[in-house]
Formats: structure tokens, sequence, C-alpha cells
């Protein structure tokens, strides 16, 4: 069934999301045009492949066309990306559905960062929180929990074998879970990867959650970024754990409608098109 939106509704919803996502598209454009780095926000516009024009995009969803607008080709993304929608509703109904866990208290950054050298280190413009040696300590004390791949792959070697779990791509959808806040900020991947099935609305939605998911993330991690604004959680204390593990169930609560959201897209398609199930 095809919906038609009347001219005046699309242009006010394609007005709202622009000045929506502008918010966060301006001011990395500027850091960018200024050659500015910002260890925290560039994560959004580069580790995720999406560029700002098409996040600014606006699209209405499957089955929806515009009056006196243009029109979205959706059964060429199926016939081409069919497989991978596929794929994608598939991790997301097994990350919604697996038990989500708590314990990890971001020492995934920590492992990204364990023996390194200060010129090795990532974001080495800024300092570290504690010295190499107690950064490595805490990351032997406290261990490492991680269960997704796309941080996993980032460990330096030494840290590697001190994960409890080994991710690899192909078990992907075996080990996401819902607590972890990589797989939650991935939804917004998962979003924008579905390309004209979902709405804009729906893709912007899961970038803010990545945005905040981000924040807390590297204010978490080994890194001052104090100055930036952004006051450590330090999940070195027992008060800074207590407090990471309060706010990834925060994140996993904002992040299950959405996935339910992308699922529930997918499953809308016709019955031909859901064959690709």
């Amino acid at each position: 069934m095809t919906t038609v939106l009347d001219e005046q509704t699309w242009r006010a919803r394609q007005a709202a999301h622009e000045a929506r996502v502008d918010a966060w598209i301006q001011p990395h454009l500027e850091r960018r045009r200024r050659g500015l780095k910002h260890p925290v926000l560039d994560f959004l516009f580069s580790y995720y492949s999406h560029r700002p024009a098409r996040l600014r995009h606006w699209q209405p969803g499957f089955g929806v066309t515009l009056e006196n607008g243009p029109s979205f080709d959706d059964e060429a993304f199926l016939a081409k990306r069919g497989e991978s929608v596929t794929w994608i509703r598939t991790l997301l109904e097994s990350t919604a559905n697996r038990p989500a866990h708590y314990g990890c208290f971001g020492m995934h950054e920590w492992a990204m960062v364990y023996r390194q050298t200060p010129d090795e280190v990532r974001h080495n413009a800024w300092p570290l929180r504690l010295s190499p040696e107690a950064t490595a300590a805490l990351v032997e004390e406290r261990g490492v929990r991680c269960s997704h791949f796309d941080a996993f792959r980032f460990f330096t070697g030494p840290a590697r074998p001190l994960n409890l779990l080994q991710p690899t791509r192909e078990r992907q959808t075996e080990l996401e879970q819902p607590g972890c806040l990589h797989a939650n900020m991935d939804v917004y991947k998962w979003a924008y990867k579905l390309g004209p099935l979902v709405s804009s609305e729906l893709v912007a939605d899961a970038f803010a959650l990545a945005h905040d998911i981000r924040s807390l993330d590297m204010r978490a991690s080994p890194y001052d970024l104090a100055a930036l604004g952004y006051p450590p959680v330090r999940v070195e204390t027992p008060e800074g754990r207590a407090e990471y593990a309060a706010a990834q169930r925060s994140f996993a609560e904002r992040a299950r409608p959405l996935r339910e959201r992308l699922i529930a897209a997918v499953d809308a398609l016709p019955v031909g098109e859901r064959q690709i199930r």
C-alpha cells in the first residue's frame, strides 16, 4: 500500500529534519574547514560512513510518495541490497533478544591504549588521566569483557588475550548484546544502511542516540577531556563504575524501541519483498 504525502506536509517534515541535523552537522563542517580535530564527535562522521550531506537529506521511508516531490527507487535498492537487509534484520533481532550485560565498565577504550607508547596512542593530543603504568594495571585488574567485534579489532595486540571473548565478524550475530554501548551506537549505522526503507527521522533519532553514547564512551575512556567539556566518568572507582552501568542501562532502554522500529520497517515490506528474509 502506497501513502501519498501532500506537499505542505512533506516539506514541513523535510525542513524540520534539516534544522534538527544541522545542529550536529554545521559545527562538524566548520571544524573540518578550520582543520580542527575533535576526539569525541569526529567519530560520528569518520567511523560511520554516512556523509553529512546524506544525513541531512530527507526521505519518507518505504511505500511513501511525495506530491510534487522527488521519487525514491525502493525496489532498485532492494534488488541490490536484499541480502544486506536480511543480515541487518537478523542482527537487530538477535541483539534485541539477548540478555543485556552491564559489567564491561568501558574497559574496551582502555584496551585500545594498553601498553602503547605516547606516540602510539590514537588521541595523543590529549593526556591520559592515569600514567601508562596505572592504565595498564587497571586493565589487568579489571579484565576486559567486550562482545563487540568493531571495538575489539582496535585493541592493542597485548590487550586482546585479556578479553573474556574473542569476537569475530562471523560471530557478530551470536555475540552482540543490547547492553553494549557500541552495539547501541551502531543502531545508527543499521538505520542509514537500510536506506530508503526507513524515514530520515528514524535515522536522525538513531544518530541522536549515537551522539549521546559517544559522549559517555569517551568520558569513561582513559583520556582526560575535561577541558573540552567532557568530565570523566572514573571507572577506576566503584562510584564511577556504578555511574557507567546506570548510563548503559538508560541507553539500552533508548536503543530498544529504535531496533523495534527498524525491524518493523523491514517487516512492513510487501510479501514479495519480505521473502528476502
